[in-house]
């Protein structure tokens, strides 16, 4: 018989108004013992305070007798049922990142359950005890640990390491956050200066992929170019299956890749367009000379540093499709080159790095400001999806989204001063049509903005994702490699039920 909820919950439930202050919430907390309050209105749930909730309020030197809970819960909470068998409960804690549910019954509060009382369940289940059913996709199932960084959806935060990586995008470089990634610490002055000469010298195409490159770029898209051209390149640079090379080797080939990823882009934009390809410089920065080397143009500081940012905004995103791709081809122990090609194909896919180029046909779609409101209300009642709209982790705005619209702004433009008019009807639409979805832009909305006002050609807007992305992907296959195991999954059954007989002929 499957336990349900109401096998494990804490009851009765600690509660606390939302008018209350985070000292009475804590005193609460403490003198149950639990690492919760469920906040209530007239009974009915109104949020959850945890002790991490706490935590963020202390770092925030905010006085716990004078702060109102209400400003650090999370609002409207997932809540259950006590008759749900637990793996709705796994599923939905480990979907939403939560520590505590709390549990309904005929809309009144009756207990919570925590990530605790479910681990303790786990441990002493039968062994012959089916395993709760893995959700659709995977999703809020950890299948890993990493240091690189995280995603945390309901707060619209992530970071690389223990930094905002907004507040990297807002303070620091392209090559500093590289840094970070590759060495483990941001650089000082004199560190960024020789990581930026050991890096800017690594553009070049080696000679064998400089004389392939025409002749490929008639046969695809640029991500296929792309994808051809790191996997001529590991050949040509005789790049060796993980177990059969060093680390530090290994680590030197990856630099070298991401170095010469954005030169292996501008090169085959411009031949499949007539172009002679631009040398790189090194005395431009990364996104710099990435811009310089597509549009035979050295670009204003705005748009240099304007891409830039977009590029320090999307260098890793948590276990999204083409990291995780990366990493279980990395679990084989195939050379870099292969992991690299397979992340390439994952992010080709319009679910995952082609939106930037449809958000924008969208706004060509609308056409003019009158317009927006009933293309997106006729849209959304058809059951179209808004391309740049919702995001599979956030429940609250992409704070990737909510920065570059910043940048967006300060470039300026009539197409900028559109965008934001869509977005604003988009959302109002969305929160009357689809209420409690809370749906919002995501990144690839004014990532397109941004690329379309610095020049960049839309056929390039996913590839340019692919630039920083690269550089994400590689760190992550060093770490998949330093401590290394198969991922090797198991799957559901639910075919016909063998043994049948073999019919015979």
């Amino acid at each position: 018989m499957a336990t349900l909820v109401r096998d494990l919950m804490s009851q009765p439930p600690i509660t606390c108004g939302a008018d209350a202050s985070l000292a009475d919430a804590a005193q609460r907390m403490q003198a149950a013992q639990v690492g919760s309050v469920v906040v209530t209105e007239d009974t009915k749930v109104a949020g959850i305070l945890t002790e991490r909730d706490l935590l963020r309020a202390a770092a925030a030197g905010c006085d716990p007798s004078v702060e109102r809970v209400h400003l650090w819960m999370t609002a409207n909470p997932d809540v259950l049922g006590p008759d749900e068998e637990v793996a709705a409960a796994w599923t939905s804690l480990s979907g939403h990142h939560y520590r505590h549910l709390p549990v309904v019954e005929a809309g009144g509060l009756v207990g919570v359950v925590s990530i605790r009382d479910l681990i303790g369940h786990a441990r002493i289940r039968p062994a012959e005890e089916p395993r709760a059913e893995v959700p659709k996709g995977l999703e809020g199932v950890v299948v890993a640990s990493t240091t690189i960084g995280d995603v945390r959806g309901e707060e619209g935060f992530f970071h690389y390491h223990q930094y905002s990586a907004v507040e990297l995008a807002e303070k620091r470089t392209f090559e500093d956050v590289w840094h970070l990634l590759f060495v483990g610490e941001l650089p000082d002055s004199a560190s960024r200066r020789t990581f930026g000469s050991r890096t800017s010298a690594l553009r070049s195409l080696p000679p064998g992929l400089e004389t392939l490159l025409p002749l490929l770029v008639t046969r695809g898209t640029p991500l296929e170019i792309l994808r051809t051209s790191v996997s001529l390149l590991g050949s040509e640079l005789g790049w060796k299956a993980l177990r059969d090379v060093d680390a530090e080797t290994v680590w030197s080939d990856a630099l070298g890749l991401c170095a010469v990823v954005p030169t292996i882009l501008a090169a085959a934009w411009r031949l499949r367009n007539g172009l002679e390809p631009v040398p790189s410089r090194t005395d431009l920065g990364y996104a710099a000379n990435y811009l310089w080397m597509l549009t035979g143009v050295e670009p204003t500081p705005e748009h240099a540093r304007a891409v830039e940012q977009y590029l320090m905004l999307t260098v890793d995103h948590g276990f999204n499709a083409s990291t995780f791709t990366a990493r279980v081809i990395t679990s084989t122990e195939a050379d870099l080159a292969a992991s690299i090609c397979g992340a390439i194909g994952a992010l080709s896919g319009p679910l995952h790095g082609g939106a930037p180029s449809r958000a924008l046909d969208m706004l060509e779609a609308i056409g003019t400001p009158d317009r927006a409101e009933v293309w997106l209300r006729s849209a959304v009642e058809r059951g179209d999806r808004l391309m740049g709209f919702g995001h599979r982790v956030y429940k609250t705005e992409d704070p990737r989204s909510h920065f570059l619209r910043q940048v967006a702004q300060d470039l300026g433009g009539p197409l900028v001063d559109f965008a934001i008019q869509v977005e604003e009807t988009a959302v109002r639409v969305l929160a009357e049509l689809k209420p409690g979805h809370r749906l919002y832009t995501n990144v690839e909305f004014f990532a397109g903005v941004v690329m379309e006002s610095c020049g960049i050609p839309r056929e390039m807007f996913t590839p340019t994702f692919a630039i920083s992305r690269t550089v994400g992907w590689c760190v992550h296959v060093l770490e998949q490699a330093a401590d290394n195991r198969l991922i090797r999954p198991a799957a559901r059954y639910v075919g016909p039920p063998p043994p049948q007989p073999v019919p015979q002929i």
